[in-house]
């Protein structure tokens, strides 16, 4: 679960930068929550089931794996007991750690049942859910599962469609928006304050922003002395 901070970003472009998708893909749909023992795929979407994480590449050579999480607190993706792999395991984590580097939302953690370096790599790019039921409810105003976010249609305040959420991501700083253009092209990234994301509304389907003008402009030429 996320806050959305009260504070307005210096950055009046909203930090535009051209990434993937992160979380797109996880956004569910079928109604049948799968038997975490079963050892049988996830279906690709499921409304029960919310990404809490994904693991990345194997971390040295004594079973340590890198995790990509998306809970608020990175750490605290270990306190909701074992979760489910996207191929139908089920994981619990024996320890966590945050890894080095600017990225506050990478783990190192190690995983119950794997001790070695070739179990590690088995575990990559597999994505980890938890049925929502356990995520308990959302009572706050300004908090949100950023599952819920993404997907959803993103609007001016005079009502006009500019794109959808195509992910949440936190590069330090804050909580951004990575919005996909309706008209194409790369995608935007807007801060996820109030000052630019005056009203959530979730269920009804979309996120009204008020946005820099330049949201979706092309970056500019590198200046001359800037080094590549």
């Amino acid at each position: 679960m996320a806050r959305r901070p009260p504070g307005h970003t210096p950055h009046g472009d909203g930090g535009r930068r051209a990434r993937p998708g992160r979380i797109g893909a996880s956004v569910p749909t079928s109604a049948h929550r799968p038997n975490p023992d079963a050892d049988a795929p996830l279906p690709a979407t499921d409304p029960s089931l919310v990404q809490m994480g994904e693991f990345g590449r194997a971390h040295g050579l004594n079973g340590e794996i890198r995790l990509k999480s998306y809970t608020g607190d990175p750490q605290a993706i270990a306190s909701y007991g074992p979760l489910i792999g996207a191929d139908g395991r089920r994981i619990e984590f024996t320890e966590v750690r945050r890894a080095g580097g600017a990225s506050p939302d990478l783990l190192v953690v190690r995983v119950k049942g794997v001790a070695d370096r070739t179990g590690a790599e088995g575990l990559n790019r597999l994505a980890l859910y938890l049925p929502r039921e356990r995520l308990g409810s959302v009572e706050a105003e300004d908090e949100f599962f950023t599952a819920d976010l993404v997907g959803l249609d993103v609007v001016d305040t005079a009502g006009t469609r500019l794109g959808t959420v195509a992910d949440v991501p936190n590069y330090g700083g804050g909580d951004l928006l990575e919005i996909k253009p309706a008209l194409g092209g790369a995608t935007a990234l807007l801060p996820f304050t109030k000052a630019f994301v005056p009203e959530l509304d979730i269920a009804g389907g979309r996120v009204v922003i008020d946005p820099p003008e330049d949201l979706f402009a092309p970056a500019g030429p590198r200046p001359p002395d800037e080094p590549i």
